[in-house]
């Protein structure tokens, strides 16, 4: 019906344009053509349309020369590139940071490290010491007790004591023994093992060594491997173990101070990994590495 009407009336278009501006667009096409119907009697009909004044209409942009487009686009990748360049230099600070945090770290544990092996060996080489003494003491004891028997022997009179003074050796008992009695710590507890080891079988050098250097093994291999549970865990009856350790008096007691456990009916010797205590493996070694090296070691 539009199509004949407005092949019938050309003024159609101007009305239909009319009503459209009139509407600002806001109206659908079938609405503006009802209007145009209903309206084709009026004296002003034929009139073109005013657009209002106050009403607001958005200017075209302009459009960029090629020339300024290829230096806006020019632009926008120099920025792209700064912007890139700045973010890379801030994530280069935040690692150079991390860096330096990682490196004090790393130097404070090398420190607290290497402080408590000079710790150890100081005490280690105290330990030592007292050792030699001892050892030297009781070799003095037992020439002055040759002596004496050589001298009985040949009908000579004993030796007058030294005429160094002694009393003041009880007053130093006295005070000695006033003194608080401090508990043995897990290294001396191991040091007494190790020297009843040796005086046990003080006749077979041979068999005191090999038990001392087995038993360093057996501890290396729980250091060096914590997590393999075939280091820590020994079967008793087994007979290199019986041979060289087992046999031998204070072997097994030693390990149970490195924290070995009698399990499955005493079948086996168990060192659970949540009480592997490398500090006490690390004295276990060095007690070991004494006595095998200091030839004054259990001599007392």
């Amino acid at each position: 019906m539009w199509v004949s009407y407005y092949r019938c009336k050309p003024m159609a278009y101007l009305l239909l344009y009319k009503h459209w501006v009139s509407s600002a667009g806001n109206t659908s096409l079938e609405a503006a053509v009802n209007w145009v119907v209903e309206h084709e009697a009026d004296p002003d009909i034929d009139q073109m349309p005013m657009v209002p004044v106050n009403r607001h209409v958005e200017a075209s942009k302009p459009s960029l020369t090629p020339e300024e487009m290829k230096l806006k686009a020019q632009e926008l990748r120099e920025r792209a590139r700064k912007k890139k360049e700045e973010e890379e230099r801030r994530m280069e600070r935040e690692r150079e940071k991390e860096r330096i945090r990682v490196g004090k770290e790393l130097l404070e544990a090398k420190r607290i490290e290497e402080e408590n092996e000079r710790k150890r060996l100081v005490a280690l080489r105290k330990a030592e010491k007292e050792e030699e003494k001892r050892a030297r003491e009781k070799i003095r004891q037992k020439l002055e007790e040759d002596k004496a028997e050589r001298r009985r022997k040949l009908g000579l009179p004993p030796e007058e004591p030294s005429a160094a003074p002694k009393p003041s050796a009880p007053i130093v008992e006295e005070k000695k023994s006033a003194l608080p009695v401090r508990p043995a710590t897990k290294a001396e507890q191991m040091r007494e093992c190790l020297r009843s080891l040796k005086q046990n079988h003080k006749d077979d050098d041979a068999k005191v060594k090999r038990a001392f250097q087995t038993l360093l093994t057996y501890i290396g291999n729980v250091a060096r491997n914590p997590d393999e549970e075939k280091f820590r865990k020994i079967r008793l009856n087994n007979q290199t173990f019986q041979d060289r350790v087992g046999s031998v008096k204070g072997g097994v007691e030693f390990l149970e101070l490195c924290g070995f456990e009698k399990v499955e009916g005493e079948e086996f010797l168990f060192l659970s990994r949540n009480k592997v205590d490398m500090q006490v493996l690390n004295s276990a070694g060095s007690e070991l590495n004494s006595a095998i090296n200091n030839p004054f070691f259990g001599v007392l």
